[in-house]
């Protein structure tokens, strides 16, 4: 494992085609809670660095936000990568970004809205306790005092978002497939170690159903939905501040991170995670047995992250 505390650009530090695939959470270009690092995509320079340094035929997983995955996917291909899918995380806990219409109004009218209640926003669960967090104080629940205001209470300006596209990227081979991978040691999906097990009371389908389970699909989700079509590996989303210590905002379960990492490579090889954050990747990586690199310019982050790596050392150590 190696974690560089510098910026990613240039990717100096590794050799031309020595990665065997790429798996980054970069910034989203949407000011996510008014972080300044998430305020722009990223230099689209990273990517052109990621495909020097990665095998030929290897891939790469690429999250995004729904609202800008367009013009990252653009980016990812004027750098070479092909573009060979989208997977969709979805998840029942999304957060709403959405403000009240019908206030709205009033504040531009110059209305004073009427105080009709408080609340306490749940944050989210202690570990290993029922006890539950809320953020900060209580606040006022309001409601439209114009009546302009009144005729659009309740309206919205967006709806809840329930799914994560991560961009599924492939460097072109070097010849064909098979050759490729001769070559290479990469170039195909890990599905053997990626299926999912056929539930208790679920039958073996198709004309030779796998002995182990089905190949995984392209939508993930974070619990059962419900509806009949509980497929798909289920990855529950953090709550934020279940470990104390983690402040960072945008963090990615470990459970998909495995998964992920599972999909691209095989054991021994390496993950590249050029905007590590606090570590998701690199700690999934060490739990599955795969070499890591990481870059991460935010020192509270970096901080964070090698805390995490030092844990899961010793846990994988104390397995061994």
């Amino acid at each position: 494992m190696k974690t560089y505390h510098q910026s990613c650009y240039g990717l100096k530090e590794i050799e031309a085609e020595t990665i065997d695939a790429l798996i980054t959470d970069p910034p989203y270009g949407i000011s996510f809670k008014g972080h300044y690092w998430d305020k722009d995509l990223p230099n689209p320079a990273i990517w052109a660095d990621a495909l020097r340094v990665l095998k030929p035929g290897a891939f790469g997983l690429v999250f995004s936000s729904i609202r800008l995955q367009h013009r990252l996917t653009v980016q990812l291909e004027d750098a070479g990568f092909m573009i060979k899918d989208v997977l969709l995380w979805g998840f029942l806990n999304g957060m709403p970004k959405s403000r009240d219409v019908g206030l709205e109004i009033d504040k531009s009218l110059g209305v004073k809205s009427e105080k009709v209640g408080e609340y306490k926003y749940v944050q989210g669960y202690k570990k290993d306790t029922d006890t539950t967090y809320y953020a900060g104080e209580a606040k006022a629940i309001q409601a439209p005092a114009s009546e302009l205001g009144k005729k659009y209470r309740g309206f919205g300006n967006g709806i809840k978002p329930a799914y994560e596209p991560i961009i599924l990227i492939q460097k072109p081979f070097d010849g064909k497939v098979a050759d490729n991978i001769i070559r290479h040691g990469v170039g195909g999906l890990n599905l053997e170690e990626t299926r999912l097990p056929y539930s208790a009371d679920d039958g073996k389908v198709g004309h030779n159903p796998h002995p182990v389970g089905r190949v995984m699909a392209n939508i993930l989700r974070d619990e059962e939905f419900g509806d009949g079509y509980d497929k798909f590996f289920l990855v529950p989303k953090v709550r934020q501040a279940k470990d104390a210590f983690n402040s960072h905002p945008t963090l990615k379960p470990t459970h998909l991170m495995r998964h992920l990492i599972k999909l691209l490579t095989v054991q021994g090889q390496t993950v590249l995670d050029p905007f590590m954050g606090s570590g998701s990747t690199g700690v999934a990586a060490l739990e599955t047995g795969r070499d890591f690199i990481g870059y991460e310019l935010e020192e509270e982050y970096f901080r964070i992250a090698q805390r995490r790596f030092a844990a899961a050392q010793k846990e994988v150590a104390e397995l061994s």
